[in-house]
């Protein structure tokens, strides 16, 4: 059996026709509980990814090696100090094969985010501003317009769900949001070595060799920009693996683990995977991500579990340092330990806040 991945306009989200905006409610919240991943179009002007702005925030990837390295994380150049954020390399061997970069925060909001205690609140490495004129602001923009985006897809889970459109804002508050700039070369002969099956998967009969295997993401809500190179899928709860079309003015939406979680299954986190094609492929995916500090409590569900609430920052650190690219740096941080008994409820405002 073949599915299709959703596609919703989710234009009235941002007027003010609230019986539109309530449809637009129900169809994210179905898709999410069936097939897991959507593709949305109808986007305000300010989160479209247009051409000109993908080929800026990608130029990135065309700065000399010797540039590119004084952007490296620490498990890959022990002189340098960010452990958290930075470039990752390509690795031979590995189910995975891709480079980039992740960006926190501070590349919107500035130094006064950035926390050097702990390494989730740590300075972005970037290029000096005269390596790549107008880069800076091009990223500092466009990670704005997707925490904007992902609130309002927020609101939009919450109204879905009966509870106040606004109840998780407060999590949200001082996030530690990653935007990450992705790409998968074609996998060349050496890549495979020591990587054996894990590095293959057959779909529809054929075999393919992956970019990215098999996961689900950490926290909350993923917007994925693509560069029109097919290979992205998402796995329908039947097993079946679904084609996410790479569109132009669109963006994939996946959610995860967090998210699932707080909602009891409501939400259902989304299995996906890339394949190789035999092209060269870039994304830029946009990690909405809580708090630190936020604590991830039962929320007022009916029906729902409970389950023991903890801080969003220890979850991240332990679920993200298990990923190939941040490897050996779990150590590098001390959680922040069970929350308070104060701190295991809630606020929810009042449903017509």
């Amino acid at each position: 059996m073949t599915h299709d991945i959703p596609r919703i306009d989710i234009g009235a989200l941002f007027g003010q026709d609230l019986a539109a905006r309530s449809a637009v409610d129900q169809a994210i919240l179905t898709a999410a509980r069936s097939e897991g991943m959507l593709v949305i179009t109808g986007l305000p002007h300010w989160a479209v990814l247009s051409p000109a702005r993908r080929r800026m925030l990608l130029s990135l990837f065309a700065l000399p090696e010797a540039d590119i390295r004084k952007l490296w994380r620490w498990n890959f150049d022990p002189a340098q100090a960010n452990v958290y954020r930075g470039w990752f390399p390509l690795q031979n061997g590995l189910p995975t094969y891709k480079q980039g970069i992740d960006m926190g925060p501070d590349i919107a909001y500035g130094p006064g985010v950035v926390d050097p205690r702990d390494p989730l609140r740590e300075a972005t490495p970037l290029p000096p501003e005269d390596r790549l004129p107008g880069w800076h602001a091009c990223a500092r923009d466009y990670y704005l317009a997707m925490v904007r985006l992902s609130e309002a897809l927020m609101h939009s889970v919450a109204r879905g769900l009966g509870l106040p459109e606004h109840c998780f804002d407060e999590a949200f508050k001082g996030g530690v949001s990653t935007l990450r700039l992705l790409h998968y070369p074609v996998r060349p002969p050496e890549s495979f070595e020591g990587a054996a099956a894990e590095a293959w998967a057959v779909h529809q009969g054929n075999a393919h060799y992956l970019l990215a295997r098999a996961h689900v993401d950490t926290g909350f809500i993923t917007l994925l920009a693509q560069d029109g190179v097919a290979g992205l899928q998402a796995q329908h709860l039947d097993g079946t693996w679904m084609d996410v079309p790479p569109e132009e003015a669109t963006l994939a939406v996946n959610f995860g683990k967090v998210l699932e979680r707080w909602t009891d299954g409501a939400i259902r986190a989304t299995v996906h995977r890339v394949l190789g094609s035999g092209r060269e492929r870039h994304s830029i995916p946009f990690f909405y991500e809580a708090g630190v500090d936020a604590v991830i409590a039962p929320l007022p569900l009916p029906g729902a579990k409970a389950f023991a609430p903890f801080y969003f920052g220890d979850h991240l650190w332990d679920t993200t340092t298990q990923f190939v690219e941040q490897r050996g740096i779990a150590h590098l941080r001390r959680p922040l330990g069970p929350p308070p008994a104060s701190a295991m409820t809630l606020p929810l405002p009042a449903a017509n806040a």
